[in-house]
């Protein structure tokens, strides 16, 4: 476990979901010296492990507060995370495929802003990056980039001159990158989740596009995934 300090550090609101990306990038924002402020979503998403995730996570982080906030975007449906929709085992393609949650990011990034603006945080940490990904909209820098301009418009701290800025530390990181530094952070990847669709026993399934490109990153940085997988993608 990561000790927390005992000087006073500016505080920052990381956006959690307990899988790798969201892992490493919150283990940035501690190694840069904030006080963490853990927010994650039950979004009564079909991979709920990786709330327990991020429990573990934001434990092992020193986390001053998580928060588990209840959203049920499966009142709306529309993805296959959401939805009673097969979740696709074929392999990544080009299209966005049908796990992309109707403006996620969009929503949750609203919901941290808020939370930030309450702590009297101006720093936001997301775990997004656009190289190796499913091709979602809301993962794009220009997304990015945009939100944090939207928060300075539609805020009380944005309107007295005390922007936020939101940091996505992964934006062009590949998997692989990812996976070197949580290894580089001292990071065990196995305390977090990346499956859509894990098994009744627990395990991974291996063949959504989350564990494939998991398994593809932690392949080709040569470290141990530390993940049980159902099967292995070819």
């Amino acid at each position: 476990m990561v000790a927390r300090k005992t000087e006073t550090c500016p505080a920052a609101v990381v956006l959690l979901s307990g899988g790798l990306d969201s892992m490493v990038s919150a283990a940035i924002a501690r190694e840069q010296g904030f006080a963490l402020h853990a927010l994650t979503i039950d979004y009564n998403q079909r991979h709920r492990v990786e709330i327990e995730s991020a429990r573990i996570i934001a434990a092992h982080l020193g986390c001053e507060r998580h928060v588990v906030l209840p959203l049920d975007l499966s009142t709306f449906g529309g993805s296959a995370l959401t939805d009673d929709i097969a979740v696709p085992m074929g392999g990544v393609g080009d299209d966005i495929p049908v796990t992309y949650v109707p403006a996620r990011n969009l929503v949750f990034l609203s919901l941290t802003l808020a939370w930030a603006e309450t702590v009297g945080a101006q720093d936001i940490f997301i775990g997004v990056n656009a190289l190796d990904y499913s091709g979602y909209p809301d993962c794009r820098p220009e997304f990015i980039a945009s939100f944090q301009e939207t928060a300075r418009l539609g805020t009380k701290s944005g309107a007295e001159d005390r922007p936020f800025t939101i940091h996505a530390p992964l934006q062009h990181f590949g998997k692989a990158e990812i996976a070197r530094e949580a290894q580089r952070l001292g990071l065990d990847p196995a305390m977090s989740w990346s499956c859509y669709a894990p098994t009744p026993d627990g395990k991974a399934c291996g063949l959504c596009d989350s564990c494939r490109l998991r398994q593809k990153g932690f392949t080709e940085a040569g470290i141990e995934d530390g993940t049980i997988y159902e099967r292995h993608a070819d």
